[in-house]
């Protein structure tokens, strides 16, 4: 269940009496609306005709201004006021203050302590957290209570009545951030058109290199391919001129002269020498 979505019709039994109530019956019926539990938004009630009609009136006009501090305003501006507004119960104080912290929940998601203890008037730490674990269980915030660094840290909160005076600011906002947005989307269009086309760039950058660098894989293949094959053909021709030198050499017969015939020569000398020896002795 979303937070808060069962406080939405609360406040519908005191706009239905308040269609019959009049003077002191009106105001009195402000003070039950203030008081009663699980209500936390006045707008319906302030539109309300017989409500309307007690701002202008000099007894029980401050009830009508205690309302719109309960649907707009916060407890630091009930206490500047407080002179000209009708005293709080102790459970209508605390539901302002409970109403005060949405208010600030709704500006900044981190609350110190000491801001929280400023602005509720609230004298100790204990108090200050009894008050926020009572609008956590009330279901109108949620958050953590961080002790160590003395802050409350908002996770979602309910919203509260926007004053008519404050339309014009939301919807001005509202404007520049459509702007705003509108702006960043266009920029960001703009980029992811850049980058689209630097990404073109880059695939058919990539594509021209990978074809030069297969090209030139294949022409460096081609040129071993063709010293490979000039190699074997000169290696080829060299064997077949030897061979041929090897045969020519067998046809040729031994000319006269030659080392056996040499040889030979040079034994008889010494064959004569040994004979002439064997003479000598006889």
């Amino acid at each position: 269940m979303e937070l808060g979505s069962h406080l939405a019709t609360k406040l519908e039994p005191f706009v239905l009496i308040s269609k019959s109530a009049k003077g002191a019956a009106a105001a009195k019926l402000i003070q039950d609306a203030i008081s009663a539990q699980g209500v936390y938004f006045f707008a319906e009630l302030l539109d309300a005709p017989n409500i309307k009609q007690l701002a202008g009136n000099e007894q029980y006009g401050t009830y009508y201004a205690l309302l719109e501090t309960f649907a707009y305003k916060t407890y630091r501006d009930y206490l500047q006021q407080k002179v000209a507004l009708p005293d709080l119960s102790p459970t209508q104080t605390t539901k302002l203050k409970h109403l005060s912290l949405l208010s600030y929940a709704m500006q900044q998601r981190v609350l110190p302590y000491s801001f929280l203890q400023t602005h509720l008037d609230i004298p100790t730490i204990r108090l200050l957290e009894d008050l926020i674990i009572d609008a956590i269980y009330l279901d109108i915030i949620r958050g953590k209570l961080d002790q160590k660094e003395q802050q409350f840290e908002v996770e979602y909160t309910i919203g509260r009545d926007v004053p008519p005076d404050s339309v014009i600011g939301i919807l001005s906002s509202l404007e520049n951030w459509s702007k705003t947005t509108a702006t960043v989307l266009e920029t960001l269009d703009a980029k992811l058109v850049t980058l689209a086309e630097h990404n073109t760039v880059k695939v058919r950058e990539h594509a021209e290199h990978e074809e030069a660098l297969n090209s030139a894989l294949k022409e460096v293949a081609d040129r071993l391919r063709e010293k490979q094959n000039t190699s074997k053909r000169g290696v080829g021709g060299a064997s077949g001129r030897k061979d041929l030198r090897d045969e020519d050499g067998m046809d040729v017969d031994e000319p006269v002269g030659s080392e056996t015939g040499r040889n030979k020569n040079r034994k008889a000398p010494q064959e004569m020498v040994k004979t002439r020896t064997k003479r000598n002795r006889m």
